[in-house]
Parts: C-alpha cells; sequence; structure tokens
C-alpha cells in the first residue's frame, strides 16, 4: 500500500518504521519536520493524503481541527482513500469528523491503540477499530504491520474512541490503587519489591500492573507516556461522562489526583508520577 502519515511522535515514528519493513511506501508530513529512514517526508498534509490510507497521529481534537480542518484538506484527498485516526481524541470530535468524512466522501475509521513506545516499535500495538467493515478490510494489511491485534468493536467510529478513553481511564486508576497500596505497606516496612511480587504473583498479572509496579518500585517516572496527555484523556473521560445518569466518583477522584501531580511540577514526567504525587503526600 502507499500510506500516508499525519504526525512524527515516538508512536507515529514506530509505527512508519514497521510500515516501511511490511514493504508500504510510506510518506509522511509532520509540522516540526524530522525523518525516518524508508520514509519520504512531505511539505503538507494534502500531500500525504494522496494515498491509499492515511494513518494520523496527532496529539488532540485541536491539532488534528488545525491540520486537517482548518486547511479542508479532506477535500483534497484521494479519492478512494481511508483514513484511519490512531489519536485518542474526544468521543465528540470522532462524531464531528465522522461527519466530516461524509460530507467529503471519504472512508473514516477509528483505530486508537494500546501500547507504549516500545510496544509500538515491535509491531505489537493492541489497536481498538471501529468504522465501515469494508473500509477496515481495506486498511487491515496497515493495521496488522503496526499491532498484534485488531479488536473490532464495530461500525460506529466514536465508539472506538469511547472505548480508549475507558481503557486509559482504568489504566490511571490501576496506578493510583498501586500507589494508595504502596502508601500502606511503605508505612509498615514492607518491602515494595516484596509486595508487588505478591501482587503479581497472585491478584493482578497484567502488562499495566507489571509496567507501573516496576517504575513505583524503582521510583524513576522517566518520560514515557508525559502525565499531561495522561491528564488530558481523563479529561476526555469526564466530558464523555456528562451525558450518563449518575456521575463517576473513581474517575472524578483520579482525574483530580492527576491534574494535582501535573500542576505540582510533573507535566512531562511519566503520568505514573502521579503514584509519586499520591506517595509523597501520603508521608506528609
Amino acid at each position: 500500500m502507499e500510506i500516508g502519515i499525519i504526525g512524527l511522535g515516538a508512536m507515529a515514528r514506530a509505527m512508519a518504521i514497521n510500515l516501511v519493513a511490511a514493504g508500504n511506501q510510506v510518506k509522511c508530513w509532520n509540522r516540526s519536520g524530522g525523518d525516518v529512514p524508508g520514509v519520504q517526508m512531505v511539505d503538507s498534509p494534502a500531500e500525504a493524503f494522496q494515498a491509499d490510507a492515511v494513518l494520523t497521529m496527532l496529539s488532540d481534537d485541536a491539532a488534528i481541527r488545525s491540520v486537517l480542518l482548518e486547511g479542508n484538506i479532506l477535500a483534497q484527498a484521494k479519492p478512494g482513500v481511508v483514513h484511519v485516526v490512531s489519536s485518542t481524541i474526544s468521543v465528540a470530535f470522532s462524531q464531528e469528523l465522522a461527519e466530516h468524512h461524509r460530507q467529503a466522501g471519504i472512508a473514516y475509521v477509528a483505530a486508537p491503540v494500546l501500547g507504549r513506545p516500545d510496544v509500538a516499535a515491535k509491531g505489537e500495538l493492541n489497536i481498538l477499530a471501529a468504522g465501515d467493515p469494508a473500509a477496515l478490510q481495506r486498511v487491515q494489511p496497515l493495521l496488522d504491520a503496526i499491532g498484534k491485534r485488531t479488536w473490532q468493536l464495530g461500525d460506529n467510529p466514536p465508539g472506538a474512541h469511547a472505548a480508549k478513553i475507558a481503557c486509559n481511564m482504568m489504566i490511571a486508576m490501576a496506578i493510583e490503587s498501586m500507589a494508595e497500596a504502596v502508601a500502606l505497606t511503605d508505612a509498615n516496612n514492607v518491602p515494595r519489591s516484596d509486595f508487588f511480587e505478591l501482587m503479581l504473583g497472585t491478584l493482578f498479572g497484567s502488562r499495566s500492573y507489571q509496567v507501573y509496579s516496576a517504575i513505583i518500585t524503582e521510583g524513576k517516572y522517566q518520560p514515557g507516556f508525559r502525565a499531561e496527555l495522561g491528564l488530558k484523556d481523563l479529561r476526555l473521560a469526564c466530558e464523555a461522562a456528562q451525558n450518563l445518569a449518575a456521575p463517576l466518583p473513581a474517575l472524578a477522584a483520579v482525574h483530580g489526583q492527576m491534574r494535582k501531580a501535573v500542576e505540582a511540577g510533573g507535566a512531562d514526567r511519566d503520568w505514573s508520577i502521579m503514584a509519586d504525587y499520591t506517595l509523597r503526600e501520603s508521608r506528609g
């Protein structure tokens, strides 16, 4: 396939490398430039849309609106192109994008991903996909090149973005739950490594607990998934929850805690810096 990529952060860079390795022709536009071996850098988003499929990996609603909608890029796209949006965006904006694509006559597939940059580099992302079944089938080779499994979540693109927001909400809750558990065990002189070995070997053995328990044990919160982006995703979850009949109290609590961690100087640290904030506060 000929594939365009919009955005070239750590995740998109890894995706581009894997798409090239799978034999695709890949061209990319990134507002701050850059280069990837085997990838043709182009001068505009409109050039990237002259492809069989375009993968968008921009940071948020505002970035996509600025790059694609304000420039009327969809109207300039190659006929028959499938637009795959892998960014984590709000449900409301995903609904708006669906209408813009319908008006432009372009297929829109939502395909946000689960995984950090190291997982993306291995081509082992989990992909949450939703959209027209025919469009999904056309871009499945692209998704196979960047992920280990595509989870099909129906033909309504906003549903996939709702699922991604919900997943990130649960990860944030897991980080906070580990921090609060360690606050109790630290206070009673239980080594963190021993406690987490117990936890991982009995009740909570999933990747999220494995990754973040190790970070909390080491106390090193180097940038991975930045806390300011984690806060953005929790805000998106809060916005999506506004339409529910009752509030989600755990979501409100973890959103507030992440906000405090960011405001305390953790914006550019890994989002598990929330655990460090909780533990420091618990010690007084």
